[in-house]
């Protein structure tokens, strides 16, 4: 069953009511774009039966013109034989194809009005879908941004990405352990201790001892 009974419940629609109503308005916008296009189609061909019917018309009142002009010249030729009884049956005959014509003719003024009434409920929907179509437009966009959010959110506080910082948090941890371990290695290489600058001491006074004997043992056989 379609959304709205038709043409006149269209125009008259209040589209944003009705999206706000909706628990899909994606889908409703859709539902509401079809049966508009659908009914859009519907108006143009009854207007283009409206306008051959006129076509048809138009050529019968051609028809029926010419005919009253053929009765008329019948009823002078019988007029000029003196024979005034055909030229009054002839004249009945076209009196009878002059009210079919105004008959065709009172028809086609009433097609007239049809015809801008097609053309005014032509032009509101054509109004209508545009309208819908940029409402198509606009919960599409949002849609999309609204999903995107969901993505983002997914990506920066998702399970996955809690799994890769904690490894990278492990790796970092790992590096720590290793800088540790070479830094352990190099202790007590590059730190003098007091126990060290003593004993430095202590032998630098004894090379001292030593260097002076040899100096007194080597002037005294100079001497």
């Amino acid at each position: 069953m379609g959304i709205f009974s038709r043409t006149r419940d269209i125009i008259a629609a209040n589209m944003t009511e009705l999206l706000d109503r909706a628990e899909d308005p994606a889908k409703l916008i859709r539902m509401i774009i079809f049966e508009m296009e659908e009914t859009l189609v519907e108006v143009r061909a009854s207007a283009a039966r409206t306008i051959a019917d006129q076509k048809e018309m138009r050529r019968h009142i051609a028809k029926l013109n010419s005919l009253q002009e053929s009765w008329l010249e019948k009823a002078e030729l019988a007029l000029s034989k003196d024979r005034e009884d055909l030229a009054k049956a002839a004249l009945i005959e076209k009196q009878k194809a002059s009210d079919m014509a105004e008959q065709l003719g009172r028809e086609i003024a009433v097609l007239d009005e049809s015809m801008k009434g097609y053309e005014a409920d032509i032009t509101k929907l054509q109004a209508k879908l545009r309208e819908a179509r940029t409402r198509q437009s606009s919960i599409n966009i949002r849609l999309d941004a609204a999903e995107n959010k969901i993505r983002m959110r997914e990506v920066t506080h998702g399970a996955r990405t809690s799994e890769a910082f904690s490894r990278f948090e492990d790796m970092e941890r790992r590096v720590d352990e290793a800088e540790g371990r070479a830094d352990s290695l190099a202790m007590g290489s590059g730190h003098r201790t007091l126990e060290d600058e003593f004993a430095d001491l202590s032998a630098s006074d004894s090379i001292e001892a030593e260097l002076a004997a040899l100096k007194a043992a080597a002037k005294k056989k100079g001497g």
